[in-house]
């Protein structure tokens, strides 16, 4: 359990008391005290893999953004095109700094023709918002509803079964990047087939007043209760980026991999598109890169140097042991000129150099569309 002394200043999902009531190890993170496990990290993360795993996310900040200029001013706020999204569906975008760095990552959906709902991470909700009500242009209303909405990820190859003995069954028509709204005790839940894992699933989005009464019923339909622990080994299995690890101020979308989300062809000038396009021109300085360590070594975590014939040339961004693959793997931040598919590279790891391959990204796939 967490240190009782630092319990009463961090703020509690509706489900604090839920998780205590299943003997969950409770932890801070970002501010909140959440699950980090249940029964154990490799349990959890398994069940995801093979049947579905339910997270509470509901840390997770949100943002309504809508009126007429709406589409204009978020395509001028994020890297992403929102022309590209129709109503119902969604896009993973990031939100940048004059120098190109990242602010947040988001993932946004349009409900309606000028409406939308914004995604963000947890540490960066206040940051967020803040910057921009600062940007906020004439016909556009922007509004943090972080705290009156609660969240669940559903994810894994049963959680289609489990979703349509939860809602009703019109949910079958969602495809991988669509939200639709159903019902649930007579409230509207808006329902997107998106997640954070590498496996097909859902994440939910409903009035907080919901949140005990719909994670019981997808407990008592099959769903496994995930922490945080299986989240984050899920979605390094998967390449996904965690912000502060493989994306924050001073790291790019592009040296991060993500361009394919950044829209240099839009209309909107978005902030950041200069630095970035300079950096396209002039080729990345860094690449984020994945690879496996291929002799017997402790699991390569954050912060560890890579090198490269004794010369240092990057830093691990995340790291430890794949459940699934049962390898030590990870993400590092390297010199452009040595992150080549197939390139040979050392982590240092407890001030001895272990020997480790640059592999194709994700070490780990099952969406379908």
């Amino acid at each position: 359990m967490a240190d009782r002394k630092t319990v009463p200043s961090l703020k509690k999902t509706p489900l604090t008391a839920a998780h205590q009531a299943l003997g969950a190890r409770l932890v801070e993170f970002g501010g909140w005290l959440m699950p980090v496990q249940y029964t154990g990290i490799l349990q959890e993360h398994r069940a995801v893999r093979e049947a579905a795993g339910v997270f509470d996310i509901s840390h997770m900040g949100e943002f309504i953004i809508s009126g007429p200029s709406a589409e204009a001013w978020l395509n001028a706020m994020l890297c992403n095109d929102i022309r590209a999204i129709s109503p119902g569906h969604g896009q993973y975008t990031l939100l940048t700094n004059e120098a190109g760095g990242v602010l947040d990552d988001w993932y946004i959906y349009r409900l309606e023709d000028q409406t939308y709902l914004a995604v963000v991470n947890a540490t960066e909700t206040g940051k967020d918002f803040n910057w921009l009500q600062k940007k906020v242009a004439s016909n556009v209303t922007l509004k943090n509803v972080s705290e009156e909405y609660a969240a669940l990820a559903l994810q894994g190859p049963q959680s289609e079964a489990i979703l349509y003995k939860t809602f009703d069954k019109e949910i079958r028509r969602i495809r991988r990047n669509q939200i639709m709204t159903t019902l649930y005790q007579g409230q509207p839940v808006w329902v997107a087939r998106t997640g954070y894992t590498g496996e097909d699933g859902y994440e939910l989005f409903f009035p907080a007043e919901l949140a005990e009464g719909l994670w019981q019923r997808l407990l008592t339909v099959g769903a496994v209760p995930a922490g945080l622990g299986a989240r984050d080994t899920l979605r390094l299995e998967a390449c996904y980026p965690l912000y502060g690890h493989e994306l924050s101020e001073t790291i790019s979308p592009l040296e991060a991999g993500l361009g394919h989300f950044v829209s240099f062809d839009k209309p909107e000038r978005f902030t950041g598109k200069d630095s970035l396009r300079r950096q396209k021109d002039a080729g990345l300085p860094r690449r984020l890169v994945a690879f496996e360590m291929t002799g017997l070594t402790a699991p390569p975590r954050a912060r560890y140097a890579v090198l490269v014939d004794g010369q240092r040339v990057g830093e691990v961004t995340s790291g430890g042991v794949s459940p699934t693959l049962k390898k030590n793997l990870g993400l590092a931040l390297i010199d452009h000129s040595q992150a080549k598919v197939g390139g040979r590279i050392d982590i240092e790891i407890r001030d001895q150099r272990r020997p480790a391959l640059i592999v194709p990204k994700p070490f780990y796939h099952n969406i379908r569309k």
